[in-house]
Parts: C-alpha cells; sequence; structure tokens
C-alpha cells in the first residue's frame, strides 16, 4: 500500500482510538469539552507518526513535523489550563450542544473530530513525503509565515487569558491588545495558519490538496462552531456590552474600531 494512504490511516486509526478513550472519560466527568484539549495534541501525536513514518527530503519533513509540534503543544496547553483547570464547569456551547444531543451523537462527534484531524494533516503527508531537494522559496516562505501566525495566535489567546484572570472584568468584553482591533484575533491567526500551510505545500506533489483546509476551516470558523457560536454565547452572557463591541469592533480582519 502507498505511503500516502497507509500513513494517514494509520493515523486515523490511533486518533480515533484515543477520542473514544476520551469519549468514555468525558461520560465519566460529564465534561465533553476536554475533546477540544485532545483535537488539539492529535496533531502532536499525528506528527509523531508522520515523522517515524515518511521517507520525504529529511529537512523539509523536521520543518513541517517541528511546525505541528509547535502549534498542538501550544494551542493544547492553552486549551488545558482553560478546560481541565475548569473540568466540574463545562464551556456554555458543549452546556447547549447537551440540551440537544444525545450520548450516542456526542459518541460520533468525536470521532468525527479525529477524522478531522487527520483530513487537516492532508498537507504535512503531502509534504513530508516529498523527497525533492532542497526547499524551495516558497516552501521557506509558507513556513516562516506559519510561525508567524503561530505567535500571533498565542498573543491573542494570552491576552484574553489574561483578561480573564482578573476577577474585575468578570461580564465585561475583552478589549485589550489584539482584542481591541478584532473581536476574533485568535480565528484571524488560525485561519492563516492554513494558508501558510497551503503556500508551503505548494512546491509538493499534490500539495494543492492543501486548500481543502482553508476551506474547510474558513467555512467551520465563518459558518459554524467559530464566530456564530461564540458570539451567540457572548450575546447570552454579556448582552448589551457585547452588541456595542460588535457594532465598533471588527469581526475578523485586525482594524481600527468604528466611530
Amino acid at each position: 500500500m502507498s505511503d500516502y494512504l497507509l500513513i494517514p490511516l494509520t493515523a486515523w486509526a490511533v486518533v480515533a482510538v484515543i477520542m473514544t478513550l476520551v469519549f468514555v472519560w468525558a461520560l465519566r466527568i460529564k465534561n465533553y469539552g476536554v475533546v477540544d484539549v485532545f483535537w488539539a495534541f492529535n496533531f502532536l501525536v499525528i506528527a509523531f507518526i508522520i515523522w517515524c513514518s515518511a521517507n520525504g527530503f529529511t529537512e523539509r519533513k523536521n520543518i513541517v513535523c517541528s511546525l505541528v509540534l509547535l502549534w498542538s503543544l501550544r494551542l493544547g496547553i492553552y486549551l488545558s489550563f482553560r478546560v481541565l483547570g475548569h473540568l466540574d464547569e463545562e464551556e456554555g456551547r458543549y452546556r447547549q450542544l447537551r440540551a440537544e444531543w444525545s450520548a450516542p451523537k456526542f459518541f460520533i462527534f468525536f470521532q468525527m473530530q479525529a477524522l478531522s484531524n487527520v483530513f487537516l494533516c492532508v498537507p504535512f503527508f503531502v509534504i513530508a513525503l516529498n523527497k525533492s531537494e532542497p526547499l524551495s522559496m516558497v516552501e521557506y516562505i509558507g513556513a516562516t509565515l506559519w510561525f508567524i501566525c503561530i505567535c500571533g495566535e498565542g498573543v491573542a489567546d494570552w491576552q484574553l487569558q489574561q483578561f480573564k484572570k482578573n476577577a474585575s472584568n468578570k461580564g465585561k468584553v475583552c478589549q485589550t491588545g489584539l482584542w481591541n482591533y478584532s473581536r476574533h484575533p485568535n480565528y484571524f491567526f488560525q485561519f492563516f495558519i492554513w494558508i501558510s500551510v497551503l503556500i508551503f505545500a505548494l512546491p509538493s506533489p499534490y500539495g494543492w490538496l492543501a486548500v481543502i483546509c482553508p476551506i474547510s476551516i474558513g467555512y467551520l470558523i465563518f459558518k459554524v462552531t467559530g464566530i456564530p457560536m461564540t458570539e451567540e454565547q457572548s450575546i447570552r452572557s454579556k448582552g448589551e456590552l457585547y452588541k456595542e463591541y460588535q457594532r465598533t469592533t471588527s469581526a475578523f480582519v485586525p482594524w481600527f474600531k468604528k466611530k
């Protein structure tokens, strides 16, 4: 069997088992929000599988696996503090889903998250299996942009975390740092991470397949679980304060306040 199939199928089998175990744990602790943490760390697992199995140009493989590792660790650790630190308090969007979904439906959701891990790793498989030498300028540009976006997403998450740590900010809207210029700077950098992955993948055989990542992530951010669900929850919890924030602040691209 071709490595283009064998490695993704191996990765899918491993993360599917992980998500099954996480689902059982989530049932016991009555907190489905833990799926986010393990979704993030699953990329680390897949990066390790790619690093051990792919036979592409070593420098290229090391760069892509290192960037996936960095991104997965940063996001996973951030979510661990946010979710695992408050296991007795399930996030609002999952409380809402709990009222609408049965346990079997959540199991399917967890497995779909595992499948999405592998789906989003398609560019990484393609890049790591590319044997051509040396790296092209396009690949260096993609890798650099990827690193910058990881840092930007990290700064946005850190600023929000610091805001929430201050008890006097309870019920208020974060408008510090990047959040003063965008209502969702974390989503902005997350989306451009996948644009940079596409750039990195383009010189590789089948690299064009990477276009599925920014398209699918963009759809989720703009239409499904990203901005719409997050803003619905923010309006429920902060009311008119958040509506005023919506009126004055760019939804996505960081920009100056509207008067």
